[in-house]
């Protein structure tokens, strides 16, 4: 049972309702008071019961000469006791991060300082809470609704142009966005750190807790619904597990040794794929469901054969997949001197990271790289300046067709330097006669001649000198 928590100079004891287990706690306190010459401030110390009464709760306090306090309380910066599926339990969070990304940092920061902001406040104000608990669908959006009031707010108040969506402006720079991160995706992933936890080796007092609860194996929802806590419930279907294999379970391989833990049907272990679901004929067949590799065959003067049993004799065309099955398993060493290791994604070497989760995660929705925004980031210029060219690129300037699209009412549509033409992103940058003569100026520089291109896309990418280094035509597209 646990009895008492302490973390640098907070501790936290856990006793039954009894009057002699409080004044032992008592007898305790001053026998360290005695011992190390500090004095215990009870004055700032509270007392709490779990469905204790209120005369002996009173009777407690009077004992100890403290003040009493409710079950939701904060210890280190966490409520504990709150129901982390209200968002009322995360209005601290929502406020800190209204408090930081303020209205008059909003004025004063360029968009690029504005992205680098967010993605600072986002991993760390919430990350304490995020990585205990899963947030609601109703707290994510409040959480991605701030940060895109802040990134396209300009210091107004209310709702303003969204320029790009935020579904956008969350892909990799690859892709065309901006780097940031999805919240409910972060949180999942920073939840699936716990899970992994509980499967790996690692020993501490938080584990012998859980399987004190939910058993030894701690891999598998087995006790009744009923007796489950919150966030043991929202920790496996924030994995995927709530309801059979989920994204976790799938990116979760093995690294064979003597065949002591890996099933030799079930189990990842020889490629990307179980056994049972190459070869879901044979399985059926199989009376070694649910075993280990280890008792699938026999060592035999220190080689390992495989030994597998059938609930018939086989067909001759179900002989045929035996014997392509057989063939896949020559390959596999098993070692009578290690154990079997469960490794992330197939990687022995790096194991689980918060960063790999959330790919896995995205990995659905992932689009393809571009050529264009590549070279767009590795351009050796200013982040304000090219923020504004991936502003460009995306057709996101508020241009007056980019905002008349938009519903914003406007007298007049013609480009404001020359009056001819439409004020788009490709002619106010490229066709305008304004913009030509710059584009002139810089071409005299390096002294070539000046190709037009119909779509700033195509422009940029197709800038290529190619009488200088690679290094040097990241300095050109910078400029």
């Amino acid at each position: 049972m646990l009895s008492i928590l302490q973390f640098a100079d907070d501790t936290v004891f856990f006793c039954e309702d009894s009057y002699t287990n409080v004044v032992t706690l008592k007898f305790i306190l001053r026998g360290y008071e005695l011992a190390s010459g500090l004095k215990i401030n009870f004055h700032k110390s509270k007392l709490t019961g779990i469905n204790v009464q209120r005369s002996n709760l009173d009777c407690y306090t009077k004992t100890l000469n403290c003040n009493q306090m409710g079950i939701s309380f904060k210890y280190l910066g966490l409520e504990v006791g709150g129901n982390p599926r209200k968002k009322k339990f995360w209005e601290p969070v929502l406020n800190k991060l209204k408090t930081r990304l303020n209205i008059w940092k909003r004025r004063f920061l360029s968009m690029a300082g504005r992205i680098c902001l967010i993605k600072s406040i986002l991993t760390s104000v919430p990350l304490y809470y995020l990585s205990l608990f899963r947030a609601p669908v109703m707290v994510c959006r409040s959480i991605t609704r701030i940060q895109r009031r802040f990134l396209w707010g300009w210091g107004k108040e209310k709702e303003t142009i969204s320029w790009v969506s935020w579904k956008v402006v969350c892909k990799s720079r690859e892709e065309g966005g901006l780097g940031l991160r999805v919240v409910h995706n972060f949180n999942l992933a920073l939840l699936a750190k716990w899970r992994w936890r509980l499967l790996a080796d690692e020993k501490g007092r938080w584990k012998d807790l859980l399987a004190s609860k939910y058993g030894s194996s701690l891999n598998v929802l087995h006790s009744l619904v009923k007796f489950q806590s919150l966030w043991w419930r929202d920790l496996f279907k924030a994995c995927g597990e709530d309801g059979g294999d989920g994204w976790f379970s799938k990116e979760i391989g093995w690294k064979l040794g003597c065949g002591d833990k890996v099933k030799f049907w079930e189990d990842i272990w020889t490629g990307n794929s179980s056994l049972k679901s190459l070869y879901p004929r044979l399985f059926s067949l199989s009376l070694d469901q649910g075993q280990k590799v280890e008792e699938a065959g026999v060592w035999t003067n220190s080689v390992w054969q495989w030994c597998l049993r059938w609930r018939r004799s086989i067909y001759v065309w179900e002989s045929e997949l035996e014997a392509e099955m057989m063939t896949h398993l020559s390959s596999i060493k098993l070692s009578r001197e290690q154990k079997d290791i469960q490794v992330w994604g197939n990687d022995v070497g790096n194991g689980f990271s918060v960063n790999s989760a959330y790919d896995c995660l995205k990995k659905q929705g992932r689009g393809p790289h571009s050529e264009v925004f590549k070279y767009l980031w590795k351009a050796k210029a200013f982040p304000s300046v090219v923020t504004t060219a991936w502003r460009i690129l995306m057709n996101s300037v508020p241009t007056r067709e980019c905002m008349s699209r938009r519903g914003v009412v406007l007298n007049n549509a013609l480009c404001a330097l020359c009056q001819n033409n439409v004020e788009s992103c490709q002619h106010l940058f490229l066709e305008c006669k304004h913009a030509m003569s710059v584009w002139i100026m810089c071409l005299r520089w390096v002294g070539i001649i000046f190709i037009q291109h119909n779509d700033v896309k195509t422009h940029f990418e197709n800038f290529h000198l190619f009488q200088i280094s690679n290094k040097q035509n990241m300095v050109w597209k910078g400029v």
